[in-house]
């Protein structure tokens, strides 16, 4: 085993010897109000804000308040380990990087995708590439190095252009397609209406349509010539309504992992198993997409034991290595990150995020150090009390 993660802190302790401080924030709060300033307001209303009046998203955070981890003593818990393995995937963390669609616009220089891909390579954690990307997929895996990474579909009207896209991330060395469920239409959210700010209109983080044969056959003219008319393609193929009739055909698309993502209800969760998937994803869309639900952590439970052995990714309102340590005690087998890699993206580019990464992981690490939990299989749902 290499350095444990919560050896990070010993970095930042040994250079404050020399008066070197970190760079970026230590606590989410700071890295929030600093990304807020640093980003573009419009950029920073779409990342930021959720749906409706942001109940949900604010619900999604307070959820894991409610539960608290039971130290255990006499553990000596001197070596940790927190590596998982994922349908064959080896991994050194259970720490993902959930999708965010506009993660390209988020860094300085525009390519925010590149920047996270790079960030993945550093640390071993991976990345889960939106559709809507700045780059091209094919040029986000190739930053990958030894990380693996995932591909999510939003998938499209057109099966053809579906196949390609899926095809093309075969190719690229994806080890594993996540379908978005709950985003085939956009949900209500009053930050962008207030701005009539809606970035994909604007032609933005559309590069794998625009570079997609399928995608570039549809148009009259090629998208260099004539943007607008790829951005009006695209309004008319991204949104698809999926239903369990679509399941089979989905499965027959590719023999990668196939990872199905807003899966909140356990009779969702058994057609999804008996269909074929390879994972489900607890996830409500960070409370981007529906206000007044359940806060994702709450639904997490009766998922997990639906699924009945399937491996369960979640994300929604993670903020904290006490976070991961408690979705994994529910059960998570792999914990998503959102807003906070892109916030430290927007502070500091690859550095940014890999600062946000390594401290996410400390912490989990330390907590399971200092509680007396010295692997994830020890962190089950006994390890927890409810907090009322």
């Amino acid at each position: 085993m290499g350095q444990p993660f919560g050896s990070y802190q010993n970095e930042i302790y040994f250079n404050g010897l020399g008066g070197i401080v970190p760079s970026y924030p230590m606590a989410f709060a700071e890295l929030e109000e600093r990304a807020s300033a640093a980003l573009p307001p419009s950029v920073w209303s779409y990342v930021a804000g959720g749906a409706g009046d942001e109940r949900t998203q604010r619900a999604n955070v307070a959820a894991f308040d409610h539960w608290g981890l039971v130290p255990r003593m006499f553990v000596g818990a001197a070596q940790r380990d927190l590596s998982v393995d994922l349908f064959g995937l080896k991994l050194p963390s259970p720490v993902f990087m959930a999708p965010v669609g506009v993660i390209g616009l988020c860094a300085q220089d525009g390519h925010g995708d590149l920047a996270t891909a790079r960030a993945a390579a550093r640390t071993g954690v991976p990345m889960v590439a939106s559709t809507l990307t700045v780059d091209p997929l094919e040029e986000v895996a190739a930053e990958f190095g030894d990380t693996p990474g995932l591909f999510q579909l939003y998938t499209p009207t057109d099966r053809d252009l579906a196949a390609s896209l899926v095809h093309r991330a075969e190719q690229a060395g994806y080890k594993g397609i996540v379908v978005a469920l709950d985003a085939w239409i956009t949900g209500w959210r009053p930050r962008d209406l207030s701005t009539g700010n809606f970035p994909q209109l604007r032609g933005h983080c559309l590069a794998n349509y625009t570079s997609d044969p399928v995608f570039r056959a549809r148009l009259a003219h090629t998208p260099e010539e004539d943007p607008q008319s790829a951005v009006l393609l695209w309004t008319q193929l991204f949104g698809n309504p999926l239903t369990w009739d679509d399941l089979a055909w989905l499965r027959s698309l590719t023999d990668l992992p196939l990872i199905v993502k807003g899966i909140c209800h356990p009779e969702d969760v058994r057609r999804a198993k008996d269909g074929g998937v390879d994972a489900v994803y607890c996830s409500n869309h960070g409370g981007r997409q529906a206000n007044g639900g359940l806060p994702a952590l709450d639904a997490l439970p009766a998922v997990v034991e639906a699924a009945d052995g399937l491996p369960v990714l979640f994300d929604s309102g993670v903020r904290s290595g006490a976070d991961i340590v408690k979705a994994i005690a529910l059960g998570a087998t792999a914990v998503g990150i959102g807003r906070p890699y892109a916030y430290g993206l927007a502070l500091g580019g690859t550095d940014g995020i890999v600062h946000v990464l390594r401290s996410l992981l400390a912490e989990t690490d330390l907590i399971m150090a200092v509680d007396g939990y010295p692997t994830l299989a020890d962190l089950t749902r006994e390890a927890l009390q409810h907090v009322a």
